[in-house]
Formats: structure tokens, C-alpha cells, sequence
């Protein structure tokens, strides 16, 4: 196993405790670590470098994002995102996402309109050449672009949370080229009102747009996925 030093990464942007959070957060979305699988303190303490108070705090931070359970006597389990938590999520999300549209619409500087459309040429180019992983990566740039001009770092933190949640679930159905078009198109619209102008039309472009990608989740198979991962982990527990 690779060894991860956590007190040598080059930021100061969190605690100790909060590094270790955030890769392990992370590991657990992208699916290092499944369902019902236990982490273990000492061993996570020695990947990561650090002694087992940080793991123990952040296994705390995790609990009450609802990732892990931790059973006394027992250890800490994965609970993970299910199927139900994408379809929360992105119900939430649609609200907040076109309240950030609204609030975008409002204080959006030059330079950030300047930047979301063109990232939105830049899509239709990559589109054109069917290069579906860098679609993906613009499609995350005009959200995040999109936060930062709402200008509420609290409603940024909540949508940049949400979004890493289920970063794995877009990653597999956003990877189609008829999403990945349709999506850029529904970003156009959503530019086009704020730029506008128009505050409850961006805001409702923005809703519909997460409601639209969380239907094609759907139609791409989101609950097969969920099913599939489960039948994995049963096989693996016999």
C-alpha cells in the first residue's frame, strides 16, 4: 500500500485533523473504502502519517456528515452515499443551485462572466471532439464559477459539498456525449439570463438544469449502479 504523508502536504488550509477529514471523505466517495467496510484507527494512522487522535477526530466529523457509523466496543463502519442520498441531494441541490444563479445574476463580476462564457466555448469544442473527460472538467469549472460569483462563501461551501458528494455518480453518467452537450447548452442558458440580467430566470434555468442531471442520472443507470455495488459487497462479506 502507497504511503500517504499527510503533515507533508503543501497547505495550510486546514488542521491536521481537517486534512485527514477531507482524504478520507474523499477516499470514501471515490469508493476506496465500500459500504459496511470497518476503518481501522492504527492503520489509517500509519498511511496517512499521523497518530491516531487526528483519525479519531475526523471518524467524529464523519459521523455526522452521515459516511461512517461508529459502534461502541465495535469500530467505524462505512455507510457511504446511497441511492436515496443522490436523489436528496440533488433535490436540495436544485433549490440551491438556483438561488446561487439568482444571487449570481446579482454580483457577477466582468471577469467571471467573461470566464463562464468561455468556458462554455470551450465545452463545445471539446464536444465537438468527443474529449469527454475534459467536458466533465468544465462542466465542474461553471459551477464552480457560478459559486464564487454568488459571493456567499455559505452557500458555496453547502454547494461545493453537495457536489463532491456524488462526484463519482456524475463522473460515470455524465460520460456520455449526450449529456455532456445537452448539459453545455443548459449552462448557455443559464449565462445568457444573468448576463441579462434576469434574476428568476437564471434561477430557474438553474434548478431545472439540476433536475435534468439527475434524471439522466436515472435514465443512465444510477439505481443499477447502487444495486450492482451492493451485491458486490454482500458477495465480498460471505
Amino acid at each position: 500500500m502507497g504511503s500517504y504523508d499527510v503533515k507533508q502536504e503543501v497547505t495550510d488550509k486546514y488542521s491536521l485533523r481537517g486534512r485527514v477529514f477531507h482524504k478520507l471523505r474523499e477516499d470514501i466517495l471515490n469508493g476506496k473504502y465500500k459500504e459496511h467496510e470497518e476503518l481501522k484507527e492504527v492503520a489509517i494512522g500509519e498511511e496517512m502519517g499521523v497518530s491516531r487522535t487526528p483519525v479519531r477526530e475526523a471518524f467524529r466529523q464523519l459521523e455526522l456528515e452521515g459516511l461512517i457509523q461508529i459502534i461502541p466496543n465495535k469500530g467505524a463502519y462505512v455507510t457511504g452515499i446511497t441511492v436515496e442520498d443522490v436523489k436528496d441531494i440533488y433535490m436540495i441541490r436544485s433549490l440551491l443551485e438556483g438561488l446561487c444563479a439568482r444571487w449570481a445574476t446579482e454580483k457577477i463580476t466582468e471577469e467571471q462572466l467573461e470566464e463562464m462564457e468561455e468556458n462554455i466555448y470551450l465545452a463545445e469544442f471539446h464536444a465537438a471532439k468527443g474529449h469527454l473527460e475534459q467536458i466533465a472538467e468544465l462542466d465542474n469549472r461553471f459551477h464552480d464559477i457560478m459559486y464564487e460569483a454568488c459571493d456567499s462563501k455559505m452557500l458555496q461551501h453547502l454547494l461545493k459539498d453537495f457536489h463532491q458528494y456524488v462526484l463519482r455518480v456524475r463522473r460515470k453518467t455524465l460520460s456520455n456525449a449526450s449529456r455532456g452537450e445537452a448539459s453545455n447548452h443548459e449552462h448557455r442558458l443559464i449565462m445568457e439570463a444573468i448576463k441579462a440580467k434576469d434574476a428568476s430566470k437564471a434561477e430557474e434555468l438553474a434548478n431545472k438544469h439540476i433536475i435534468n442531471a439527475y434524471e439522466n442520472m436515472v435514465k443512465n443507470g444510477l439505481e443499477e449502479m447502487y444495486s450492482q455495488q451492493e451485491a458486490d459487497t454482500e458477495e465480498k462479506t460471505k
